[in-house]
């Protein structure tokens, strides 16, 4: 049943703002907040419709830190995805050209480039270093997984005097955010942390939308273009996608929408069946008999009630998968030689390539704000907070608001319901919510 459900906003900040920001705008952000339409799909679901007042984000006339006097450093977290040099340059070229903050470091291969025994050595960056750092995929600071001592990560932002720490990363990222930030209240340190949400699985609590998230979608579909050309060029064949996705659909559902071709699409949030009535298989087989191909596109995290669970996880933390396009592939090969029904499956995984290329232009534009805007927010003592976009404006969230669970596609929404029209794949068991 939907319930009223009151947000907590409110954006903490180090101290007064007393310095005058010499930047030359006439429209300033102090104290404005922006009312957000707050339904299932941006919040948590269950949440009655509501609105909700929200920080906005943008260059405030009062500061906290005295840029000339400032410094600051970014780090980069977790998996590839589209844009993240394009940030680092962003939040790089504001605080020089527009703060003459002296001084912004580069901290190597994540949180690893923290700790003492790793022996990394941070890297000072400057404008003529990430000019044109955009044009490439990657990060130029390196990256790491797992987690790091609090503790550890807070004596190296002291020892180098630092003010203002961008985290660029997703959720067990913003989680690793919040814990350095907890050290530096019990140490009575005034440090800015503020996080950038990284995902390309676009699964991170409260934002409708990550950075990279559109060009992800976009290489997506060229793969699946490819699985649909192979598909057609020989009898019964069947095209097999894999896609970014443990525990969110988005990319696969947003893919399939795009381009049209595809048959069957399995998503972590519909636990499809494969055999009998509704069953996956029986489906594949009448699609062959009628119209000689098939596509299907699966997430990496669709299908884990069919395979063996496994109690390991990996260094994020996250559980390890069962390989879903090996059950695929094994159970439709038993299938349909079991029924003397001839076939070709073509397997394609552009997971990497996915991952790794540079953003496109919409994705840059959004890269571009983002950096700006956590630049503003630093300068002006805004602490455990994200930048995030809204139903089209950049607001600050809180970082509790944005860990507290893994956004995942409703399958009761506009969304899914037309990728189940596009496809056709509706008769399905669990495509649709029980009831």
């Amino acid at each position: 049943m939907n319930k009223e459900y009151a947000l907590d906003t409110a954006i903490r900040i180090l101290g007064p703002c007393k310095l005058d920001s010499h930047l030359p705008y006439r429209t300033w952000s102090d104290d404005m907040h922006i009312r957000i339409f707050v339904n299932d799909e941006l919040g948590d679901g269950g949440w009655s419709h509501t609105y909700d007042s929200f920080e906005a984000a943008g260059p405030r006339r009062k500061l906290y830190f005295d840029p000339g006097h400032a410094k600051c450093a970014i780090v980069t977290c977790g998996g590839l995805c589209p844009g993240i040099n394009d940030v680092i340059r962003a939040i790089v070229m504001e605080a020089y050209h527009a703060y003459n903050v002296p001084s912004v470091l580069g901290i190597p291969y994540g949180l690893e480039g923290f700790i003492t025994k790793f022996k990394h050595h941070p890297t000072e960056l400057t404008p003529d270093m990430v000019a044109d750092i955009h044009r490439f995929g990657g990060t130029i600071l390196g990256s790491s997984r797992g987690p790091q001592q609090p503790d550890e990560i807070v004596d190296t932002l002291e020892r180098c005097n630092v003010n203002a720490l961008f985290v660029i990363g997703g959720d067990g990222t913003m989680r690793a955010a919040l814990s350095i930030s907890e050290e530096m209240n019990k140490r009575g340190l005034k440090i800015a942390v503020i996080g950038i949400p990284k995902t390309i699985d676009n699964d991170i609590n409260f934002i409708p939308q990550s950075f990279g998230f559109e060009t992800a979608v976009f290489k997506a579909t060229e793969a699946i273009e490819c699985a649909h050309t192979e598909a057609c060029g020989t009898p019964n064949g069947i095209g097999l996608v894999k896609l970014m996705g443990r525990e969110s659909g988005f990319i696969a559902a947003l893919a399939t929408l795009a381009i049209k071709e595809v048959n069957f699409v399995l998503i972590p949030e519909a636990p499809f069946t494969l055999y009998g009535g509704g069953g996956l298989l029986p489906a594949l087989e009448n699609r062959l008999l009628t119209r000689k191909h098939a596509v299907i596109v699966a997430a990496e995290g669709a299908g884990q009630h069919l395979l063996t669970q496994n109690a390991d996880t990996d260094a994020s933390g996250n559980p390890v998968l069962g390989d879903i396009d090996e059950l695929l592939r094994r159970e439709i090969k038993t299938y349909l030689n079991a029924r003397k029904i001839p076939y070709s499956i073509k397997y394609i995984d552009p997971s990497y390539i996915i991952r790794s290329v540079p953003a496109v232009a919409n994705d840059k534009v959004y890269c571009g704000f983002l950096g700006q805007y956590a630049v503003h927010a630093a300068m002006a003592g805004r602490t455990d907070m994200v930048v995030a976009k809204l139903q089209g404006r950049y607001v600050h969230l809180p970082l509790e608001l944005v860990t507290r669970k893994r956004r995942t596609l409703n399958i009761y929404s506009e969304l899914w319901r037309a990728v189940l029209e596009s496809t056709g794949q509706g008769m399905l068991k669990g495509m649709l919510p029980d009831g």
